[in-house]
């Protein structure tokens, strides 16, 4: 109980955690935050870091002069872009032998299985769309590195995905993050963003569930 009420307390109040550490690290912070994403994108077993809501909130400190704007963009976008091309090549390179081995500590097969069927569904336009999807985000480039997608396409997708995803969440922070409403409702609407982007999953998983009770009846 004692950890989830802590993991609560970080979410309802991340912008403070998150001035906390700038104020502490200064500029090393550009490089914290680029390992997050980086990771968040570039690592299957780390999916669970912040991505959308890290970019809203480092958005919002923008504003209060805690980052340059043109830089962060630049850092964070190459951050997302550099991490994809990290896991693609993990996937090309060792993906088959993992998804042999099965289900382990770190690697949850149902994982890629949701991403296979969301590849079916959207085709290379994946690489995009899965941008703003948590869980599919960090596989997606894995199982594109596994399957018949060539390098070049990939880069394509990934370049475009990358600076869509960041540039929505991050300037979305700058621009709508300090609007009085929102400013004063600062958790809430943080927590808003995590809830809609976790909606997605939520959603899969109520589809797959009721699919399971259905063939089974």
């Amino acid at each position: 109980m004692g950890f989830l009420k802590d993991l609560i307390e970080i979410v309802m109040h991340f912008d403070q955690h998150l001035d906390t550490i700038i104020r502490n690290c200064g500029n090393w912070s550009y490089l914290l935050i680029f390992g997050i994403i980086f990771a968040e994108t570039g690592l299957v077993i780390t999916p669970f870091l912040p991505g959308d809501s890290l970019l809203f909130v480092v958005g919002t400190l923008v504003a209060t002069g805690s980052f340059n704007l043109f830089w962060l963009f630049m850092i964070l976008a190459s951050a997302a872009i550099i991490g994809d091309s990290v896991n693609y090549a993990l996937g090309k390179f060792f993906g088959e032998k993992i998804i042999l081995k099965g289900q382990n500590r770190f690697f949850k097969k149902e994982h890629i299985e949701k991403t296979h069927k969301f590849y079916e569904k959207y085709g290379g336009k994946t690489i995009i769309l899965a941008r703003f999807v948590p869980i599919i985000r960090t596989f997606a480039p894995f199982v594109a590195g596994v399957g018949e997608m060539s390098y070049f396409k990939f880069f394509a997708y990934n370049v475009i995905g990358g600076i869509l995803w960041v540039a929505v969440f991050l300037f979305g922070g700058y621009y709508f993050g300090n609007v009085p409403f929102i400013k004063e409702n600062f958790s809430i609407a943080i927590f808003a963003v995590i809830v809609i982007s976790i909606l997605p999953i939520a959603i899969e998983y109520y589809k797959h569930k009721r699919s399971k009770k259905s063939h089974s009846a």
